[in-house]
């Protein structure tokens, strides 16, 4: 039965992307490449597939790095062909160019460069992958065609395995205790940063449809989405309430609807938001985010705690920050290196991979210094989604959610700090897919 459901369920996804296809014919083969890598990040190690559990700490298995070193190879052979005016990327996308060079900058004061120059590495495979996105004759529509083609595969493998394959798809804890849902991703909290994910930009889609009107074909895809948002759904609520339920994607969730249903609110009474708003909003989320870290708790108080019945503690990352800030105040200007903390001294800290705080991860691999360049980054990402309301308020609405949903969720979980989690690299892709159509980054010659 559960290989019967399997195959079922593989047919339909292969339906689902045919009818994807169909309704963005424009979009070429290649979009296949940063959708690929956008899975691999959001699943488990290739190596658990694979039947091999062997990893090298940190770095992902032999089976990852082929097919990120793959990838690389196919990315790069299609800028090339395509004739990537470098210098344009670097003068439309300064911050990105400064962020990716002090990430490479890094390397040299790692106490292991040679594991830091490989994590870099994948954080400039991740920004190849949106290169790519960018050499498409229709970014956005490209950009649209990834975030669907993932939603497709990801959602109903995930169901699938937790209804019929609980010893993948769900977590148990030693005793036996059921604990939660995982789906095909890592674990709780990265199922459901998938879902919330997946939720937002479904939600988007159907709002844009039903506002454009319906063709035959969108009219059938409009069903098909609906059908997958209520998996989705169901999905993110696990298999009971409490703990089994990620609170920080709930309340990230929720705070992303409401930040896009609220632009959707300001467009209707003819009003725009203004554009220090929105960054007072986003600066003031990493200063929350970074001082909850100094304090030992949520400076904005424990009622939040209270209401979504969660410890004062947040289960657990408070005493987390305090055993990671000491190592952060050692190098508190330029930090470890990228990577450079999660080798070495992940011994010292009871072998924990991440912070729990993607503003206290920032502080160990890149210190204030760093902090400071990904603030910049993403404010100027909230320059340019602020800039979108005027031409594409729809679009516009969307990247701003995801702005919001991004520095909210990094307070409690480690994502912000990478271009290589699946959050923050949609961030990427958005940032870089900020153009209608192609040649205005690629020399003539190539369009």
């Amino acid at each position: 039965m559960s290989l019967i459901a399997l195959i079922l369920c593989i047919l339909f996804i292969f339906w689902l992307l045919r009818m994807e296809h169909k309704q963005n014919p424009s979009v070429s083969w290649a979009i296949w490449l940063p959708t690929l890598w956008l899975l691999k990040v959001q699943t488990i190690d290739l190596a658990y597939w694979f039947g091999k559990g062997d990893t090298e700490e940190g770095a992902g298995s032999p089976f990852e790095k082929y097919f990120l070193v793959l990838l690389l190879c196919l990315g790069l052979l299609i800028l090339y062909r395509k004739r990537l005016a470098l210098y344009k990327v670097v003068k439309d996308y300064a911050w990105l160019a400064v962020l990716i060079s002090y990430m490479f900058l890094s390397i040299f004061w790692s106490d292991t460069p040679f594991t830091s120059f490989k994590r870099w590495t994948r954080e400039f495979i991740a920004v190849i992958m949106a290169l790519v996105i960018l050499s498409e004759a229709y970014p956005r529509k490209a950009l649209q065609s990834l975030l669907k083609k993932s939603i497709y595969v990801m959602i109903p493998l995930s169901l699938i395995v937790v209804l019929f394959f609980p010893e993948v798809g769900i977590k148990e804890y030693s005793g036996g205790e059921l604990e939660s849902w995982r789906g095909i991703t890592g674990g709780k909290n990265q199922l459901g940063r998938v879902c919330f994910i997946a939720v937002s930009f479904l939600v988007w889609t159907l709002v844009t449809s039903w506002k454009r009107g319906y063709t035959p074909i969108t009219r059938r895809q409009f069903w098909i989405d609906v059908g997958i948002l209520g998996i989705t759904l169901f999905l993110f609520k696990g298999p009971g309430i409490g703990k089994m339920l990620s609170i920080t994607s709930l309340i990230t969730l929720v705070l992303g609807l409401g930040t896009f249903f609220g632009l959707l609110w300001m467009q209707r009474l003819k009003r725009v938001s203004s554009v220090s708003i929105l960054k007072v909003a986003i600066a003031g989320c990493i200063i929350v985010g970074t001082i909850s870290v100094f304090v030992g708790g949520l400076v904005v108080g424990e009622s939040i705690t209270d209401v979504v019945g969660r410890e004062a503690t947040l289960t657990g990352r408070i005493e987390i920050w305090a055993k990671f800030l000491p190592y952060a105040l050692e190098e508190p200007l330029v930090g470890h290196g990228v990577g450079g903390f999660w080798t070495d001294k992940l011994v010292k800290v009871e072998r924990l991979n991440q912070a729990h705080s993607g503003y206290l991860d920032i502080l160990l691999d890149y210190g204030f210094v760093g902090l400071v360049f990904f603030s910049l980054f993403l404010l100027s990402s909230c320059q340019k989604a602020h800039r979108e309301l005027s031409h594409d308020h729809s679009w516009g609405s969307l990247w701003i959610s995801y702005l919001i949903m991004s520095v909210i969720y990094a307070i409690a979980e480690a994502t912000i700090d990478s271009f290589t989690t699946d959050l923050t690299a949609i961030l990427l892709f958005l940032y870089v897919s900020s153009v209608d159509t192609l040649g205005i980054l690629f020399d003539e010659e190539s369009t």
